[in-house]
């Protein structure tokens, strides 16, 4: 008869292509007053879970995920911690999206036609999230993120076989580098992924070395998380067009436009005076999927100007999973190909 050391049951779905693994049972509890608390619990005690649950045999290199756990704030609907092929990641766009379509449509929380606001608490902070529901469908998803900023504009950075290069630093719920992909020598095509991911890969590892990066709230949310590489703003009428590639954790590659990274460029665009208030944006990813955003107001983090962004999207459900851990399995905890 077959033993097993544990079973945990998912619902996986994607926003704009990019995959989402919700954990909704089997997990051991997570102490933590707050959400950041829990991420830390998670990664200093259970970390062979995410491992067991994000790579292979049951995952892969893109692979990526959530904890739902119990809310921080009073009137939250749930709090969740958001994981990936190298770790916890401090806010998620595609996985807002994605973890409302599954509350909504599953009943994990209660919701009539219309629109149904789903209060979150994410590592970051609380995001508001809207679901669009028609006879009983999820037909499209909004979040206000939390404030993001401009961190640092033009700062000039050194990278192996580039030489100097110019590198915008955002926050949008995690921190970006963002290059132009024309001054790396590229565009933001299939048939370059490779060498886009060689150069997201180089670039973010030259900005670590080189500069200090720094929340005013906490010293948890300081690290840079990825490189977004982007293709020039167009205008297009009363819209504002652009594609990117984001390569974030360990060399990962985001199949959607990244909606946190898409708050960050808004924050960066609305700082030049590229893109007003209330201008849309449309940001396209590596398969030219799409989330669109816009800036709805201004405000402060610490000494930083910043923006309040709405960002959305569409998400799917494509399974319903129990994982099992046998026992005696020798890779039971998951393993990782590099470049796989």
């Amino acid at each position: 008869m077959i033993q097993l050391d544990r079973m945990i049951t998912t619902i996986d779905a994607h926003a704009a292509g990019e995959p989402l693994r919700v954990i909704t049972s089997g997990f051991p509890p997570v102490p933590g007053g707050t959400i950041l608390d829990k991420r830390r619990y998670l990664k200093e005690n259970l970390d062979h879970i995410r491992r067991m649950l994000m790579l292979e045999p049951r995952g892969h290199s893109g692979m990526y995920g959530c904890l739902l756990t119990a809310p921080a704030t009073p009137d939250a609907d749930f709090g969740v911690i958001f994981m990936h092929n190298e770790g916890y990641s401090t806010m998620c766009g595609h996985g807002i999206i994605a973890v409302t379509k599954v509350a909504v449509e599953t009943g994990l929380i209660e919701a009539g036609e219309g629109s149904r606001m789903v209060k979150i608490d994410a590592p970051a902070g609380r995001i508001n999230a809207r679901a669009e529901i028609q006879n009983g469908r999820v037909v499209g998803i909004t979040f206000e993120n939390v404030p993001s900023f401009a961190y640092a504009l033009d700062q000039k950075v050194k990278v192996s076989g580039l030489g100097e290069i110019s590198v915008d630093i955002a926050f949008g719920g995690a921190f970006y580098a963002y290059v132009d992909a024309p001054a790396l020598g590229v565009a933001v095509e299939i048939d370059q992924l490779d060498r886009l991911v060689e150069l997201g890969v180089e670039i973010k590892q030259s900005v670590v070395a080189q500069m200090g990066i720094s929340h005013p709230d906490d010293p948890d949310l300081g690290f840079l998380y990825g490189t977004i590489i982007c293709d020039p703003v167009r205008k297009d009428g009363d819209r504002w067009l652009s594609k990117n590639i984001c390569i974030f954790a360990d060399a990962q590659i985001d199949r959607s436009p990244t909606g946190t990274g898409t708050s960050g460029r808004l924050a960066l665009l609305h700082a030049r005076g590229t893109i007003p208030e209330g201008g849309r944006f449309i940001n396209l990813s590596i398969i030219d999927t799409v989330f669109w955003g816009r800036v709805i107001g201004e405000t402060r983090v610490g000494e930083h100007k910043a923006v309040r962004t709405e960002v959305g999207g569409e998400a799917f459900i494509s399974g319903f999973n129990q994982w099992v851990m046998e026992t005696g399995d020798p890779v039971s905890d998951g393993f990782r190909l590099t470049g796989g």
